[in-house]
């Protein structure tokens, strides 16, 4: 009776304000989402595992990787490089799937350029001194790489006014009750719905 093509959801934040927390239990409470396993050069952090938070390789697979054009989006975020491969995206948005891909601020530029319709929603902390207090709580970074994820935070702030939606992530619950009313919302957007009745001619 409705029929769809998928929608790409992007979810940017600062690191330390909650992202890959709020996805993760996005992906548990929102039926039908797929969820786009990003490619990366880092190191995993402890309790990560491959090809479920990342897609972990080297360098020189990274590279290989982009040299045969398999990325929507790629950047380099503190010294690692990040990639979203664009066929798992094409080939769930075609089905009719929606895909979640959490992602920086650089690849949701250049997503919003190649899929103009994708929704882009930005989380952030409710303070600076907030989201200094949740990165030293991590104990995974010392004061200098800190210092250098604060710097680029402020900067990816600024940018928020290129994104669909704003969350303030102050308490988790509420934050993930936003992003599933964010969704539920688009997917009921006239402009992403084919309508056909058995008794009705229906205009598109």
């Amino acid at each position: 009776m409705i029929s769809r093509r998928g929608t790409l959801f992007v979810v940017s934040a600062p690191s330390g304000a909650g992202k890959t927390t709020l996805c993760r239990e996005l992906r548990e409470r929102v039926p039908g989402l797929a969820y786009s396993v990003s490619v990366t050069t880092r190191t995993p952090r402890p309790g990560e595992v491959s090809g479920q938070d990342f897609r972990f390789v080297t360098e020189t697979e990274f590279r290989a990787m982009l040299a045969r054009d398999e990325f929507a989006e790629w950047a380099s975020v503190h010294g690692n490089s990040y990639g979203t491969r664009a066929r798992p995206v094409e080939e769930a948005l075609a089905r009719g799937q929606d895909v979640l891909l959490d992602i920086d601020t650089q690849g949701a530029a250049k997503l919003r350029s190649r899929y103009p319709e994708a929704v882009l929603i930005f989380i952030v902390a409710p303070s600076m001194a907030e989201l200094e207090q949740r990165l030293r709580e991590r104990r995974s970074d010392g004061d200098q790489e800190i210092a250098r994820r604060l710097r680029r935070a402020r900067d990816e702030v600024a940018l928020w006014r290129m994104y669909d939606y704003l969350v303030v992530n102050q308490d988790v619950k509420e934050a993930l009750e936003q992003l599933a009313a964010i969704i539920q919302a688009e997917r009921c957007r006239i402009t992403r719905l084919s309508l056909k009745l058995p008794d009705l001619e229906v205009p598109e």
